[in-house]
């Protein structure tokens, strides 16, 4: 089993970034600025911008200076609530697909339950404050480097 985050999530994480890295600004982001700086096609990031609102983790303002704004500090704002904006809860299955009720069903179910709290809380021990750290480190690092022979 691989645990990825789609699409959607990934650019959903990296809109925040941007906006929590101008959060003491307290000044709106422009749409084609989040577009721009994280290479977010203007349309889509227009519609997860709009589910980021519904969930409350961002507002917007009309009007030649508006844009958009963290709802809540970035330290206040975990990577699971972001997650489950953009994903929903995570389905708690485990058993067959076929609807066969097999003995071991339960305790897959049970193990299944098991490793979705578990993952529930290490996205829960991250804040966008953190990503925003890391992201910034990350893009300092000398890491990179090209060697020619």
């Amino acid at each position: 089993m691989a645990l990825t985050l789609s699409s959607k999530t990934q650019y959903a994480i990296l809109a925040l970034i941007e906006l929590a890295q101008n959060y003491a600004s307290g000044e709106p982001v422009q749409m084609q600025h989040l577009a721009t700086q994280q290479d977010i096609p203007d349309r889509y990031l227009e519609q997860l911008l709009a589910m980021l609102k519904q969930f409350k983790l961002v507002r917007s303002y009309r009007g030649p200076r508006g844009g958009y704004l963290l709802a809540r500090e970035p330290r206040a704002i975990t990577l699971l609530e972001i997650v489950r904006a953009m994903e929903g809860e995570v389905t708690q299955r485990g058993g067959t697909e076929n609807g066969d009720r097999k003995t071991a069903t339960p305790l897959v179910q049970e193990v299944w339950h098991e490793a979705c709290q578990a993952a529930d809380a290490v996205l829960a021990s991250y804040t966008l404050q953190n990503l925003m750290e890391k992201w910034d480190a990350q893009r300092q690092s000398p890491t990179n480097f090209m060697y020619y022979i």
